[in-house]
């Protein structure tokens, strides 16, 4: 999506305003600064970017995926540092403390909110993306991942060595590492393996102080922290060192769809109670979408999304005795290697070349706002009619319901920072989307409140007390500071939700790695008070 000419001037206007809001001397202070902490053989000044760069535009909005946030900002970064060498990022945090400006990490640029490239005071951009190396060790079936990699490389980097290793990690293929997986990170294999922090077993941290630690220099606090508690509160990663799962050669992936004339809504309910129950093997993801039949009737279509580790036959056999309403036939069914599939669940055509894996840039960025949700219980039929009318009414939404059970619910919530474990059936993503033919950025208000509205109105169904939802998919609506402060009480608002009662942990190792809250955004957790 081309974004309209007539916003550059005001994009100029914001950057000017920004620049004034820093005292020069502060700002050419800080850039001073940078090659003095850097010992790169690998200039540092060949990372810094600012708004005198011609090119510094283009690659601030590259990364900038969701464009209600990139559009209404009101103010753009003072400098971006590119980072091309683990110093630079060193460097960035160093100066950035010294001379008092906030610092934002990017790596994938998938925040749902854009907090990892919009601020209201006085920022810079640590742009983790050219760190982005993967070391992949078969002898031990392990590998270090820099934060930068995106999950598509990863997979392709896998693929290259075997064809019986996966990582159970994100269905979008341009995720950035080090943001995905210090959220939990999920998909497909999660049932079978869990999130992907269930696999991490080392990291590289740079602390406020600019240090470098790993798992032993951290400590087990704060390893526990990073694993679901978003780092970007605690430091920031260099790389994840993971531990590869097994995969057998051919794997089998569906996709079922029905729509409300079909039975869709009986299906779905039964999907609630077999998809949680189903052996570890099989992934089942219910999708619902809005659509319009044959003389402009609405309705809704529900896809069945399957992946099962194993053979066609064997998948059959199984369902027959587990799912047998939804009628799975050997026609559905498609046999690939583990790699194939992960272009599957991306949406990619059947027979693409596995090197579009290799492809790091979102294409098609759009305006979006998006919401999560966990169910305990069984969404009555009453309630997914509720749901199917919110969707036909918003038009342009997608719902992903994704099931529990299996590895999932055997892992403590207090194992690591992430807490939604047992007792969940399914989580939810609910995603409004337009573009600029829909209204683009004047249309925001309209299509966040169509999302507010299907949120309350799916509230008696969801968990409560605190309703709970998902870090990776961030949402400002359910409590926030200002960019610049982190007040505790508001903390603990949000930090209920997506923490549950890890919370208080997560503050009090902040209060250990960052006692001064130098990292911090509008969701970030903050210090426990003394």
């Amino acid at each position: 999506m081309k974004i309209s000419s007539s916003i550059f001037p005001l994009i100029s206007i914001f950057i000017l305003l920004l620049i004034s809001s820093a005292t020069s001397s502060d700002f050419d202070d800080f850039i001073r600064c940078l090659p003095q902490q850097s010992n790169s053989s690998v200039p540092i000044t060949d990372a810094i970017l600012t708004p005198k760069n011609s090119t510094f535009q283009s690659i601030y909005q590259l990364r900038a995926n969701n464009l209600r946030t990139f559009l209404s900002a009101t103010s753009r970064p003072v400098a971006i540092i590119t980072a091309l060498n683990p110093s630079h990022a060193q460097a960035a945090v160093i100066c950035a403390k010294r001379h008092d400006f906030q610092i934002r990490i990017r790596s994938g640029g998938h925040d749902f909110e854009g907090l990892s490239y919009t601020s209201d005071v006085p920022f810079v951009i640590l742009d983790m993306f050219n760190l982005n190396s993967i070391d992949i060790d078969m002898s031990t079936e392990t590998a270090w991942v820099q934060a930068g990699a995106t999950t598509g490389e990863l997979y392709y980097r896998i693929a290259e060595k075997s064809n019986v290793h996966g990582f159970p990690s994100g269905v979008c293929t341009t995720l950035g590492i080090g943001g995905h997986f210090s959220g939990g990170g999920y998909g497909f294999l999660m049932r079978k393996y869990g999130l992907s922090i269930d696999n991490v077993i080392d990291a590289q941290l740079i602390d406020a102080n600019g240090r470098i630690l790993n798992r032993k220099s951290m400590g087990e606090d704060v390893f526990w922290a990073i694993r679901g508690g978003g780092t970007t509160s605690f430091g920031i990663i260099l790389s994840w060192r993971i531990k590869l799962v097994r995969v057998p050669p051919r794997v089998t992936v569906f996709t079922v769809q029905r729509t409300l004339e079909q039975g869709a809504t009986e299906l779905a309910y039964r999907w609630q109670q077999v998809a949680p129950k189903l052996p570890k093997d099989l992934f089942i993801r219910l999708q619902p979408v809005p659509i319009n039949n044959s003389g402009n009737n609405k309705t809704v279509n529900v896809s069945f999304i399957g992946h099962f580790l194993g053979q066609a036959d064997g998948l059959l056999r199984l369902m027959n005795i587990s799912f047998p309403e939804l009628g799975l036939t050997r026609n559905d069914c498609l046999e690939m290697s583990w790699v194939e599939s992960t272009l599957y669940w991306a949406n990619f055509p059947n027979g693409t070349s596995v090197d579009v894996l290799l492809d790091r840039v979102q294409e098609n960025r759009v305006f979006s706002k998006s919401k999560s949700d966990y169910y305990k219980a069984l969404i009555p039929k009453q309630g997914l009619e509720t749901l199917w009318q919110g969707l036909m009414d918003i038009e342009d939404i997608f719902v992903q319901m994704n099931p529990y059970g299996g590895r999932m619910e055997e892992i403590s919530d207090s194992e690591t920072a992430f807490a939604h474990r047992a007792g969940n059936l399914f989580m939810v993503l609910y995603g409004v989307q337009w573009s600029e033919s829909d209204g683009g950025i004047n249309a925001t208000e309209r299509y966040v409140e169509m999302s507010r509205r299907l949120y309350d109105a799916m509230a008696p169904y969801a968990s409560s007390n605190p309703r709970e939802a998902f870090l990776n998919y961030r949402d400002l609506d359910i409590g926030s500071n200002e960019s610049d402060e982190t007040d505790f009480e508001d903390a603990q608002e949000y930090g209920a939700k997506y923490f549950r009662n890890n919370f208080i942990r997560l503050a009090n190792v902040k209060a250990t790695i960052d006692p001064e809250n130098f990292f911090k955004n509008e969701q970030s957790i903050p210090p426990l008070p003394h």
